[in-house]
């Protein structure tokens, strides 16, 4: 009989581990990034990327090498010269919209230096709307080109200036949350 209970209390907590993990990672979104690099000549770069997505309430979520989270194909060459590279990912969920980012290089590889122009990011989650928000970068990450940082930040979560408003743009989705009468389905 003893042994009875030990086995119930083990497939218990079994079952109960699973339950949680698996409630843990349903509340996990879908996060996206569509990254150009600018045009100018040796825009390029083969440096190591690191993103930190963050919103208006300080949570974050950090991604320590982008090229990871690449959908462009094997023996892709990310981040050259004029291309638009797709990204995405699972991670904690944050409020909408995204207002802050930080992109990082490790200034690794035959070229460090990098001239990005935009992130556009999106994403979405179990009963969320979608959400996106379009970062106006345009600038080197580099140490040989202004303004000679490997990291750029830009923190749109308190609109200070016109030029700074105009480096951010944010959509969320015009479509509801489907709702019945007891609330979200």
């Amino acid at each position: 009989m003893r042994s009875l209970h030990l086995l119930i209390a083990v497939a218990f907590t079994f079952f109960l581990s699973a339950h949680i993990a698996a409630a843990a990672s349903s509340e996990e979104c879908v996060y996206t990034l569509y990254v150009r690099t600018g045009s100018i000549i040796k825009g390029g770069t083969d440096s190591k990327i690191s993103v930190t997505l963050g919103d208006a309430s300080g949570k974050s979520v950090w991604i320590p090498d982008l090229e990871k989270w690449g959908l462009m194909g094997p023996n892709y060459d990310y981040y050259e010269r004029g291309n638009v590279d797709i990204f995405t990912g699972r991670g904690k969920c944050l409020s909408t919209p995204i207002c802050r980012l930080n992109v990082t290089s490790d200034g690794s590889g035959d070229h460090h230096g990098w001239f990005l122009d935009y992130v556009e990011t999106t994403f979405t989650g179990p009963h969320m709307q979608c959400s996106q928000t379009i970062f106006y970068v345009e600038q080197w990450l580099a140490y040989d080109a202004p303004p000679y940082e490997l990291s750029v930040s830009l923190d749109g979560c308190k609109k200070k200036s016109p030029h700074h408003a105009r480096r951010f743009v944010w959509v969320i989705s015009p479509l509801p949350l489907l709702q019945n009468s007891f609330g979200l389905l």
